[in-house]
């Protein structure tokens, strides 16, 4: 049917049925058997060749749309060219384009790293995960040409080498960086899939609290182990404060007044401001203002005269293990299961619920947010609770490394 496309004329199309625009030759509108319309434009080429060209569905762009549209292509075609022919060498293009160098998956990492994970106290593991066992199999690869099977034999390798919690991690940090890249592209779709997990979130959580007897292998290793100076009082830290890893490797001189240590929210996994009651044993960690140093706020655990924090983990706890594993070899006893320095904080809770120190107080201490009611309405510090808990702390500590004659501690009553 020969007619002006319009509005209402196209409304009434039925199944099958097409309208042949008056106006602009070549411009049609035509109802499919499923029931949707769309506007289309069909030429001949200056080789003669008949064409056709979509513009796109009733609804989703109107009748006069679609006019403006098939206007236009029709001045092209007038000035000699081809409209489907230059649409598909564009998609062409734009494939190159994805297939460079441009959009490997190395590239996609570097720039997941620098806008994003930059910014997060885990930006070390997740750029370690990368650079391990994400970029050798992967990183030349253009990211629209990843499959799913290649992500899979990447966490099988991971999982032979490192364990199954490994392969969960890397798969987390890949799974991130990818749907971080879909958000800001169109054209992809992140290969990977639920079901690609090797364990269980209960299977992952780590129970791990070292013994009286560890705990006492890693402060002599400390003081053997080719280490950074600042890594021993890092360490101790970590027991005696029960802080992240992080929360106490960027521990500022300007977050410190008297005997509190206040970290700030923006750093800490709250949210939130978490003040720390500084015994007279964590003070001694903190040690004196690097000799020289102009400015009133310096790292306290660094290795470049506190200009920037310390950041070389993976290298010191290696060697420290080193060294734990040749004292228990010279001792003869068997050498000790793999532990982490999360597994600090986790010891310095048992070590509290030892020294019958009530269970919220040393909650607050490791800043765990109390739910319910009390979340909201109880705004007080507890500092001086806190404060009694890390000396319980501190002084059960003392009480391990340096044990009575006999080896025999009473724990509960030294507590009390």
């Amino acid at each position: 049917m020969q007619i002006k496309i319009v509005k209402t004329k196209v409304d009434k199309l039925q199944p099958g049925e097409i309208l042949y625009d008056t106006e602009i030759k070549g411009f049609v509108a035509r109802r499919l058997p499923s029931g949707k319309i769309t506007y289309g434009y069909r030429y001949r080429n200056a080789a003669g060749q008949s064409k056709w060209l979509g513009l796109g569905l009733h609804g989703s762009i109107t009748a006069d749309e679609a006019r403006t549209l098939a206007k236009k292509r029709a001045g092209e075609v007038a000035d000699l060219r081809d409209p489907v022919t230059e649409q598909e060498q564009a998609r062409s293009e734009a494939k190159k384009e994805r297939l460079s160098g441009t959009n490997t998956v190395n590239a996609i990492l570097d720039a997941f790293v620098k806008r994003h994970a930059s910014n997060l106290r885990s930006a070390d593991q997740i750029e370690h995960a990368f650079d391990t066992y994400v970029r050798p199999p992967l990183g030349a690869k253009s990211i629209y040409e990843v499959k799913r099977s290649e992500i899979v034999t990447m966490l099988d390798d991971v999982e032979d080498e490192a364990g199954p919690v490994m392969a969960d991690r890397v798969l987390a940090h890949v799974r991130k960086a990818f749907n971080w890249q879909a958000a800001r592209d169109d054209e992809f779709k992140s290969p990977i899939v639920r079901g690609m997990a090797r364990t269980k979130p209960k299977e992952r959580a780590r129970k791990r609290a070292l013994t009286d007897e560890e705990i006492r292998d890693v402060w002599k290793a400390l003081e053997t182990a080719d280490v950074p100076v600042c890594y021993p009082r890092y360490v101790k830290s970590l027991l005696v404060t029960a802080t992240r890893r992080n929360e106490s490797s960027e521990m500022n001189s300007a977050e410190i007044d008297g005997d509190l240590w206040t970290i700030p929210g923006e750093r800490y996994k709250t949210k939130l401001d978490h003040i720390v009651p500084l015994t007279d044993q964590a003070k001694a960690l903190i040690g004196a203002k690097p000799e020289g140093f102009k400015s009133n706020s310096w790292f306290v655990f660094s290795t470049t005269e506190g200009k920037r924090p310390f950041s070389g983990f993976s290298k010191a706890k290696k060697d420290l293990d080193a060294e734990i594993a040749k004292i228990r070899k010279a001792d003869k006893r068997d050498a000790m299961p793999r532990w982490t320095l999360h597994d600090l904080r986790r010891t310095a809770r048992s070590l509290m619920s030892r020294a019958k120190v009530p269970a919220d107080h040393a909650e607050r201490v490791l800043g765990h947010v109390i739910g319910g009611v009390r979340e909201t309405y109880d705004r007080y510090e507890y500092l001086d609770e806190k404060r009694d808990a890390l000396e319980k702390l501190a002084g059960l500590i003392e009480l391990i490394l340096k044990p009575p004659a006999g080896n025999v501690v009473q724990f509960a009553e030294a507590a009390k």
